[in-house]
């Protein structure tokens, strides 16, 4: 899962929330003397929904529809082909609208500056210049993504033209994320009930 899905996942909490962010950033163990308890829960809840989704059967069909070669990024594509499908409906799985949600979370990682790292400090002015999380509900926003990762990546690869083959296979990878994403939101709220006070 991407970003929007870690933040939402988290909840509530805004340490958890600001765990959820750094989890991609932060490399190793969470150092207790950086950062405080519950931001290294979300860190370690960002890790485990991540272990999770990848061994989900849901997600596993999902990436077998990847045809050759994008199934060699399929984790990078449903990443954020679920985010995409997340804020597109996120009123209906969140109960509150995307918008003010996407502001919010922008607005937390610039309340706690001191603590990221200096790739979410690079990545939180992405997300400021094209309104992210939100926008990745418009497709053509995620395929501009989609070519940036790839480019970051250091060998060849088909990202640039991932978002057709993804749109083609639309309707039945979203029967995918409706059946794999209400069973992820019970992993991360008893992940949460069995790891923080």
């Amino acid at each position: 899962m991407n970003h929007l899905a870690h933040a939402l996942l988290a909840g509530d909490d805004e340490d958890l929330q600001l765990g959820g962010m750094l989890g991609d950033f932060v490399h190793g163990q969470p150092d207790p003397a950086l950062y405080p308890p519950r931001v290294i829960a979300g860190i370690r809840l960002h890790r485990a929904i991540d272990v999770h989704t990848d061994a989900h059967p849901e997600v596993l069909a999902a990436k077998a529809l990847l045809p050759s070669p994008h199934r060699r990024y399929a984790g990078i594509l449903l990443d954020m082909w679920f985010d995409h499908c997340l804020a597109r409906d996120f009123p209906r799985w969140s109960g509150q609208p995307l918008q003010p949600y996407s502001d919010a979370l922008r607005a937390l990682l610039w309340r706690h500056d001191a603590l990221l790292p200096p790739g979410l400090r690079r990545f939180r002015g992405y997300m400021d210049y094209h309104q992210l999380p939100a926008r990745y509900a418009d497709r053509a926003v995620l395929g501009h993504a989609l070519a940036g990762i790839g480019q970051r990546l250091s060998r060849a690869n088909p990202l640039d033209s991932a978002l057709p083959v993804l749109l083609a296979r639309e309707a039945e990878l979203q029967q995918h994320f409706e059946a794999f994403f209400p069973e992820l939101r019970r992993f991360a709220r008893e992940w949460v009930e069995r790891h923080t006070d």
